[in-house]
């Protein structure tokens, strides 16, 4: 029989690009989403298979899913600054509230569930680059808050579930990732960078510019996803690409990979916005055997090329 494999969030950014690769590998895809930040456009092409259903759910209420299921990934939540500051209660309850029915719903079924954490579970860092033992320099009641500790709490409910129900789990922690399918105006650096290169408008750059990033292609984080799950690894895993740049210097490579006329503004940085980031990949290495492929330069064109064909 095929396998079965739920995937919450399946109709945002990062979990449409799980549906396809689920669908290429030959298993039946639930896609559960709420379009409270994902669009049907991201499924559109997804619709009619014979392997891949659509429910329209919030995972924050109870989960019912007909019929045995093998994995669930977990990636339901909403995941940049603007729309965790504009939904902050959804946020925190998605964390929570649809992580606890998740993990019953695995625990129900017998499913191995990975839960998509986040690189900001380490907050504002004050070691470089951060591996999976940092416990992080979170503020708890800052706004960002709202999404760092729904986070935190997620991966410290699932492995109470690992541990004292004897569910499967997995937890990746994923840094900065990029490619189609990213919303226009989801108000992360590499969208906001690129459609506004794209414009010609000015390029909004958060404090001077220092701060340091280091961002992924979708493709290569889809590929670490798959092979965590699969694995045998039980604690966190950090799934990045190490290629740290400082927000400036990304923002003269998008100006110049454009060709646009853009020019770059200063404006002040936002309240606990972390000063560095990029992920220590040695677990994955190791545990994995998973290192990223895509460069930069290649991955950025394919996101232009992208936002140029929403545009037209």
């Amino acid at each position: 029989m095929e396998k079965r494999v739920l995937i919450t969030g399946g109709a945002g950014f990062i979990g449409s690009h799980l549906c396809d690769r689920f669908i290429a590998e030959g298993y039946e895809v639930i896609c559960m989403d709420n379009f409270i930040t994902g669009t049907p456009d991201n499924i559109a092409h997804l619709v009619g298979h014979p392997r891949f259903k659509f429910l329209r759910h919030d995972v924050s209420n109870y989960v019912y899913v007909e019929g045995p299921i093998d994995y669930i990934l977990h990636f339901a939540s909403p995941a940049s600054p603007i729309d965790y500051l504009k939904l902050p209660i959804q946020t925190l309850k998605v964390g929570a509230l649809g992580t606890h029915n998740l993990l019953g719903l695995a625990k129900a079924k017998k499913a191995r569930l990975l839960l998509a954490s986040t690189s900001e579970v380490y907050g504002d860092p004050l070691i470089h680059p951060q591996t999976e033992d940092y416990w992080g320099n979170v503020n708890p009641i800052g706004f960002r808050g709202v999404y760092d500790e729904a986070k935190r709490f997620a991966e410290a409910i699932t492995m109470a579930y690992q541990r004292y129900h004897g569910v499967e789990t997995r937890i990746v922690r994923i840094f900065n990732t990029y490619g189609p399918r990213m919303r226009a105006q989801d108000g992360r650096v590499v969208s906001n960078f690129i459609n506004q290169a794209i414009r010609n408008e000015p390029i909004t750059v958060y404090g001077d510019g220092s701060q340091t990033r280091s961002f992924q292609y979708v493709d290569d984080l889809v590929e670490g996803i798959y092979r965590l799950l699969l694995s045998d690894e039980t604690e966190p895993v950090n799934i990045g690409n190490p290629d740290e740049i400082s927000v400036l210097e990304f923002a003269q490579e998008v100006i110049a990979w454009t060709s646009s006329q853009s020019e770059i503004i200063f404006q002040e940085l936002p309240s606990d916005d972390p000063k560095i980031r990029q992920p220590d990949i040695t677990k994955a290495k190791t545990k994995l055997g998973w290192a990223p492929q895509v460069r930069r330069e290649k991955g950025v064109a394919l996101t232009i090329e992208y936002f140029e064909k929403s545009l037209r």
